[in-house]
Parts: structure tokens; sequence; C-alpha cells
């Protein structure tokens, strides 16, 4: 796991290259390299930070250069030894056990075919001193990040936004749809990105960059046909045995030559994942997170603890328990820089803490049961979702007065919050609705006529495209199966932009790799071959894998109710949190120059207070989009997070 960076054609190069490289340091403090070449009338320059996992010698450095081919690379192969065997067998003598020299041979043996073979997390370039092309390509499900910018017939990439921002001194303009769509979604879509010449590549595909200045883009793995594939393999009844890809995926994911903990959170993913590794390592360690008692209490959160608890004693399993008790005055500008974009999830402080503390310990490698909520339909949207279809055949009168009923009610009290009240308008606020717009509604932050009056009135417009984008992504596929729609828009929108996206920012950000056993090519393609019936069955989300779960866990694991890997996000803003937010509602940089309206955001604070609503998520995320807004139009190019 590392940071790359590099620069084609591009003026200054080397110098351009070096700072890029440097604002990656956090990425791999373990060693820097550093490549140059003539390519056609220009240079390519490669960058690279070293985080060592697998091959801690020289031999596993980077950028490897290996007759005429040159690679820097990010992320871990798991299939890397089946792909070994195979070149050795085809005559390839290999000088050292990393994975990123089976990457470079498999290039050279391969070329661009060789990416769909890759079983991983990757973003990477790979330069031909023969034909002078740099080619880049990013992981089948947007594991890996990679933000690319170019101007002319040049092109600078870089494994973080923030450090094309650097290199480009201030030039790059704040892209008002992306903030936008950030709003509504609480991160910015992996289809857009938040300065307007920068962009990410996107998952599953590659970009070629040849001397004469021509450029030519492929996909080589897409979501939809492998939903697709799944909807005939499970017409056809071959319904995966999903114990046994979970558990190859996990056994794989421990490759290393570090120790690997993993998160433990209580929940069925985290036990799961923690459960099965135990196997392969006895005693491996586990790391959970507790809060402040008093905020717990005011947040009414269930408590997690005793169940990773159990997990960890039934396992054998060495457990480290981390309390967030957090300075968020200190953390929130720290965040804002570590994310790169605006993402108004606190779940990233959780990662952030926890990898910090891993660290501390010495481990470098995390597993997470990110992912199964996606791609299992472990949300309580999707189980809303379903039963919404259902509310929509009440009689019109009844809905009516249970909606005023509800209206009326409070989320919370001056003591505590009262999440049933929370949960109960958040679903009333989109049963009635169409299913896509519905869907949407049950995740992302407004609807339609709540941003619009938020906004720039001149932004009218951009609000219809973001929505309008979500539309498209939600309906493009053949599936007749509404679980399984909803889970391939997950995959293909929520999770590479937003739990990926903080996954990898804030664990980097603490030098530690997180690794997502479920986010695996063979765990996807058996997800998308289970039919949703099987997915939520009752009022059970995951039942598959819970199923396939119950077989390792106890059951009161397995079936508890669904934990969140989130904050105590009204006790933070209640207290913690409060002059800040009237700081940024009465003079933040947002308001005063237009993007936000500040009645909308006075109106918002005092239905938060009153406890009529809770707009705690929403106001949160106004506070990350202020701090990533004054260091992005700072002029410096990049915010730090000591003057953010």
């Amino acid at each position: 796991m590392c940071g790359i960076a590099g620069t084609y054609r591009w003026p200054d190069g080397k110098a351009v290259t070096d700072r890029l490289t440097d604002v990656l340091a956090h990425r791999g403090p373990d060693g820097a390299g550093r490549y140059s070449h003539p390519a056609g009338d220009g240079e390519v320059h490669l960058g690279h930070r070293r985080l060592a996992i697998i091959d801690l010698s020289e031999t596993g450095a980077q950028p490897m250069a290996k007759d005429g081919l040159v690679l820097t690379y990010n992320g871990e192969l798991y299939n890397a030894p089946e792909l070994r065997a195979e070149l050795e067998g085809a005559g390839v003598r290999f000088r050292g056990t990393s994975d990123t020299e089976v990457l470079l041979e498999a290039w050279r043996r391969w070329g661009t075919d060789c990416l769909p073979r890759l079983r991983g997390m990757f973003a990477l370039g790979v330069f031909d001193e023969r034909t002078g092309e740099l080619v880049l390509a990013r992981d089948q499900l947007g594991i890996k990040p990679l933000f690319l910018l170019r101007r002319g017939e040049g092109l600078v990439f870089a494994s973080e936004l923030k450090a094309l921002a650097a290199v480009t001194g201030g030039s790059l303009d704040v892209d008002h749809a992306a903030l936008v769509a950030s709003l509504l979604y609480y991160w910015v879509p992996d289809s857009r990105c938040a300065f307007r010449e920068a962009e990410k590549l996107p998952p599953g595909s590659w970009l070629r960059c040849r001397p004469d200045g021509r450029v030519e883009r492929g996909r080589f793995w897409n979501l939809r046909d492998v939903a697709a594939e799944g909807r005939q393999r499970a017409l056809d009844g071959d319904v995966p045995d999903l114990a046994a890809v979970v558990e190859e995926s996990t056994r794989r994911h421990l490759l290393s030559d570090v120790p690997v903990a993993t998160f433990l959170s209580g929940g069925l993913d985290s036990s799961y994942l923690t459960a099965l590794a135990a196997r392969g390592r006895p005693g491996i360690s586990a790391y959970t997170i507790g809060f402040r008692a008093e905020d717990a209490r005011f947040e009414a959160m269930p408590d997690d603890l005793r169940y990773a608890r159990q997990v960890a004693e039934r396992f054998g399993v060495d457990l480290h328990e981390i309390e967030i008790a957090p300075d968020v005055l200190d953390l929130l500008p720290r965040m804002t820089y570590h994310l790169d974009e605006p993402i108004g999830d606190p779940a990233a402080i959780n990662t952030f803490l926890i990898c910090s503390a891993a660290r501390e310990a010495g481990v470098k490698v995390m597993l997470s049961g990110m992912g199964a909520d996606e791609l299992f339909a472990g949300y309580r949207k999707h189980l809303a979702n379903l039963i919404a279809l259902r509310y929509q055949r009440v009689p019109g009168p009844l809905r009516r007065g249970a909606s005023a009923v509800v209206d009326r009610l409070p989320v919370a009290t001056s003591r505590r919050g009262y999440r049933s009240v929370r949960f109960a308008k958040r679903f009333l606020s989109f049963a009635d609705l169409p299913e896509e717009t519905a869907f949407r509604r049950s995740y992302t932050m407004y609807d339609r006529g709540d941003l619009l009056g938020l906004i720039d009135p001149d932004l009218a417009g951009t609000v219809d495209d973001v929505l309008t984008e979500h539309a498209d992504v939600y309906e493009d596929n053949d599936l007749d199966d509404f679980v399984n729609r909803m889970c391939l828009a997950d995959a293909r929108m929520f999770l590479p932009g937003l739990n990926l996206a903080y996954t990898d920012r804030s664990s980097m950000a603490a030098s530690t790799e997180v690794r997502v056993p479920y986010v695996d090519v063979e765990v996807v393609r058996a997800a998308f071959a289970v039919p949703g019936a099987r997915k939520i069955a009752g009022r059970q989300g995951k039942a598959v894998l819970k199923e396939a779960a119950a077989s390792v866990l106890p059951r009161e694991i397995v079936y508890r109710p669904k934990g969140l890997f989130s904050a105590p996000l009204r006790a933070w803003m209640s207290r913690d949190l409060a002059p800040l937010v009237r700081e940024v509602v009465e003079d933040g940089l947002l308001v005063r120059s237009g993007f936000l309206r500040r009645d909308a955001l006075r109106r918002m604070v005092a239905e938060d207070a009153a406890g009529q609503r809770d707009f705690s998520k929403h106001l949160w995320h106004v506070l990350t989009l202020e701090y990533w807004y004054r260091g992005a139009t700072s002029g410096s190019g990049q915010h730090s997070p000591t003057t953010a």
C-alpha cells in the first residue's frame, strides 16, 4: 500500500513529481523512489512512497524498473502467488517476492489484458521505455484512488487530489456542481471531482498516453455486466456457496509479511470477518471503539462493545478498545484536509483514530467489513424501500393521518435523542415516492426543493443535472429484482464515492493499509448471483450472509440489531461544535460567497435546536464543506491541517 504520482510531458515535470510525491509521504513512510525517462518530445517522471507490506527488502522498492518496463503501483494482489506460478511456468525469473514484480511481469506478458485477471486493489502507472507510452489503471471496484489532470498534451496524476492541488499552485477552480452533489449525498460521487480540471479514473478502467499526444481509454470490468451475469446464474440455479467464497476471500486478504489486525465493531460483518481471520492467524489483534458514556446515552447508541468482547473471547482474539472522545474542533480541519474532498461522514474520524492506535502498536494492515451492507442489502434503507412498496397500498387517509402524527413528534429533548422518531420521519419523507426517487431520498440529505432553497438560485440547473445523474446510474441495468437494483446502485455509487473513499484516505492518513475482503471480485460475483429474496427475508437484511455466518458465529451476534459505525453527532453538535456552527452560519465563507443561503441554514439550526427535526448530519457536512472550501479557495492550492 503506497502513494503513487507522476507526470507525462508536463512542464518542469521532475520538480512537479518531487512535490507530488512529498505531499503523499503519509501514505508511504517506509521509502521513496523516483524515475525519469524521455517520452516523445518530453519526459515521464514517476514517484512512489512505500508502505512495505510484502517483500520488505529493496527488491520490492518502487518505481520498479526491469527490462524496459517501469511500474509505480499502490495496492495489493491477493492472487499474486497463482500469477507468479503461471509466469514462472512460462520461463519468467523473479528477483524478489513482491506482488509488484508479479504485476510488472504480468503486464509484460499480457498488457492491459492482465487487468481483469488481477484480484485485489490497485491503482498503477506503467511506462514502456520502448514505445514511450504511459498507462494508468484502477481496480475493478474503485478501492484505490487515482486522480489525474490533463493540460494540452501533458498529464499529471497522484493518489490524492491534494497533491494535484499543491503542484498547480492554486490554479484549480472549484467545481460548484461537485459541491452541489456533495450537499445532496454528503460526499462527491466518483463520477465528479471537486476541482474542475481534475478527474478520477473510473473503476475498472485504464488510460493510455502516447508520445504523439493521443490519449486512449478502455474499460476492463463493468459492474453492470457482472450483475447481469449474476442474474443469469440465479435463473440457471447456479447459486454460489457464499460461506466458501467469503472464507476464501478472507484467507487471501491475510497475505502479508507484517502483522494484520481487524476492525471489530461487534456487528455481523466485522465479527464474521474476524472469526474467519482468527482461523488463519490465531491470536490476531482486533480494534474496537466506544464513546463517552454521556454521548452514547444522548444518542441512544447500542452497546456494541459487549458484542465485540464476546467475539474476541470466543475466537481468541486480542481485543484493543479505544474510547472515541476526540477534540472534534481539532479533528474536523485535520480530517477535511486528509479526506481531499468534502465528505460529511463522521465515520472517517472513527477509522482514522482506530488506524492511528493500530499504527502506534506496530500494525500496518487492517481488515474491514466494508461492502457487505451494499452487496447484501444490509442497510435500513434497503428494507425501508421494500416496506415503502407495501406502505403505498395503505389507503391515503390513513397514510396522511400517520404522517401528521409523526410530524408533530420531537426527535430529541435536552437530555436525549429519539432514534425511532428520527427513523419514522425519515421513512415518511420518501415512502410515497416512485422507486428511483424514493431510493435516492432514503439515503441522501435533501429533496429537490430543500436543496434548491439552500443554495445560490443560479445553480438550479446544476441540481437537476445531479439528480438526473443519479437516475441514469440507478436505471442503467436490466435487473428485474428490486433488491439487487438497489445493491447495484450502491456498489456503483455509494461504495466507491463514500465508504471506500473515506476508508482509504483516513487510514492512509495514519500510514495504515485497510483491506476489504467483502469488496473482492469473486465475492461481488457471488453477491449478484443471489436473488434479492434471499438478501432480505421478512424483515431480515443480509439474510443470506447471516445464514453463512451462522455456522461460525453465535446466533446472538448474527441476529442482533444492526449497529452503527458512526459517531454521536447530535451530542457533538449540541455541545462541542455549537459555537462553530453559529460562526459558519452567520459569517462562513460559503455564506459570504453566496453559495449557501444564510436564512436556510438559520432555519435548520433553529429546528434542530428545538428538537423537531434532526439536522445534525446536515450541519456536520456544512462544517466539512466550509473547511474544505476555505482551503480550496485560499490561493495556496493546498489546505493543511494546521492552517485550515
